[in-house]
């Protein structure tokens, strides 16, 4: 079930016994806990009727206890155990799934891995309550989400801003949330936001970041990519090299698959690959510059030097230096 209709009845109370979230995206998990906590129980019912728990501090025998308590004038009672991927004794909850209570409202927050759908207790919360699975948002598709994500709070934003905080940040929602907010404080709602606003406010360099180094040798702009590396170099901060080499490895084996497709058109590519039409279509322009012999050079040379950033073969270079002297490799 899509988070946003669970969201939807939530906010309608309309509640399920159970909810099994879990997942290795927290974001989606905490969202929907969250929103049952804002709306299960009025302000004055919460402090005899709540009950929020976390696995490391309580056990099966006390949570049994919580989540079978009666409520004290209110309609329900909410019990949410937080951090339930370290708790030992899920399995000691099945009988409590397959008859919850009727006046219960029981959330379990089961972050960072999935639990296994085969095991009993999982079933019997699926038959009687809600599991939600929380995955991961893909990397290729972070940029649609994010502009989503904007737009659904009333603003805009540029292409460029997207992917600089994609590449800035990572997968990682609840930071990509956090500094997006940010920057809802600072900017009228209604705007589009662009990358200077992602410069100004975040503290991405709109010029020297991932993505326009990436950009930068999938065009063999030799004198751009180290102005970058020299950027890099005078500010530690703003690129580490395994974050350089993890982007431009991503950036080769995919010039290298586009070699090799059939179908060569800019809507077969990004279908092939997983990726944006847009980066598609710069993905197909970088072919021209790489040819595979030279590819798969690029592709040692990157391997080379994520050994020597991890300390293998080199024992006195900077990171500024390594950089320096992979990107002269990988453009000559």
């Amino acid at each position: 079930m899509d988070y946003k209709l669970i969201l939807k009845d939530i906010k309608a109370g309309k509640f399920e016994k159970i909810y099994f979230l879990h997942g290795e995206e927290p974001y989606f998990i905490d969202l929907i806990s969250n929103a049952v906590e804002a709306n299960a129980l009025q302000e004055h019912e919460r402090d005899f009727n709540q009950s929020i728990l976390y696995a490391q501090e309580t056990d099966a025998i006390a949570l049994l206890g919580e989540i079978n308590a009666f409520p004290m004038m209110a309609e329900r009672r909410l019990v949410i155990l937080k951090e339930a991927q370290y708790f030992k004794d899920i399995e000691a909850l099945e009988k409590y799934f397959e008859q919850p209570a009727d006046t219960t409202i029981f959330v379990i927050c089961y972050k960072h891995k999935t639990y296994d759908a085969r095991k009993k207790s999982m079933k019997a919360a699926a038959k009687n309550g809600l599991v939600f699975k929380s995955d991961k948002v893909r990397e290729y598709q972070l940029a649609d989400w994010i502009n989503a994500h904007v737009k659904s709070i009333g603003y805009e934003i540029t292409s460029k801003a997207s992917m600089l905080l994609t590449e800035f940040i990572g997968n990682d929602l609840s930071r990509i949330v956090n500094e997006i907010e940010k920057l809802t404080i600072l900017v009228q709602k209604g705007t589009t936001i662009n990358d200077v606003h992602i410069e100004e406010n975040i503290g991405v360099s709109k010029d020297y970041n991932v993505f326009e180094l990436t950009n930068a040798i999938q065009t063999r702009d030799t004198l751009k990519s180290f102005k970058i590396v020299r950027y890099f170099e005078n500010n530690p901060k703003a690129a580490d090299i395994t974050v350089v080499i993890s982007n431009l490895f991503r950036l080769f084996s995919n010039i290298m698959r586009i070699h090799f497709l059939p179908n060569k058109s800019r809507e077969a590519v990004a279908q092939a690959l997983g990726v944006h039409p847009f980066v598609a279509g710069e993905l197909l322009n970088a072919r021209t510059n790489f040819d595979p012999r030279k590819l798969a050079s690029n592709i040692e040379t990157l391997h080379e030097f994520d050994l020597k950033a991890k300390g293998v073969g080199n024992s006195s270079a900077s990171q500024g230096e390594l950089m320096r002297e992979m990107i002269f490799k990988l453009l000559h």
